[in-house]
């Protein structure tokens, strides 16, 4: 849901989940045939998962960051790991890139630079579920265009501020 200033955008999860089917229908009615998905941790996790089981593909997952101040409010230094895990073999041929959103377009810009040096990936195509009017970087695919920018509160950052105590006392209720 959309605030009424467009600065913010509340995602329930079943919104999240179709969010995520939807991604994947566009992908497949593209006719786009793809080898492996890499997905940006950590928000782009549950949508590689998901399109990782539906496409059954395999999932490589390259660690990101870039949001570390006031709650992941304010974005600070890119950091990319060095390293992408994978259960075997390298990350090659047809590609798909998955990341939850498109917000500045810095992380996902410097991954696909640094991806289209790698000389085994014949074919890299981005996905993500939000592009921000914002973003420098428009992936190939993309669900929702969000032209006022808002800030998009997904539903599993309650557990950002979630300590085990919190969460027991959640449950004990």
């Amino acid at each position: 849901m959309l605030t009424d200033d467009g600065k913010h955008l509340y995602v329930s999860w079943d919104e999240y989940h179709l969010l995520i089917e939807k991604l994947a229908l566009q992908v497949h009615a593209s006719g786009w045939e793809f080898d492996q998905i890499l997905c940006l941790a950590r928000g782009g996790l549950r949508p590689g998962d998901v399109m990782s089981r539906v496409f059954d593909k395999p999932l490589a997952i390259m660690a990101t960051s870039s949001y570390r101040a006031e709650s992941g409010t304010i974005q600070g230094r890119l950091d990319m790991a060095k390293y992408i895990t994978m259960p075997k073999g390298e990350l090659a041929g047809r590609v798909l890139l998955v990341d939850d959103l498109a917000d500045s377009g810095v992380t996902l810009q410097a991954v696909v630079d640094r991806l289209r040096g790698m000389p085994a990936i014949r074919e890299l195509r981005s996905a993500v579920l939000w592009v921000k009017g914002v973003s420098c970087y428009t992936p190939d695919y993309y669900v929702e265009s969000l032209p006022t920018s808002p800030w998009i509160h997904q539903p599993f950052e309650e557990y950002d501020a979630m300590r085990p105590d919190a969460l027991s006392r959640k449950l004990s209720v």
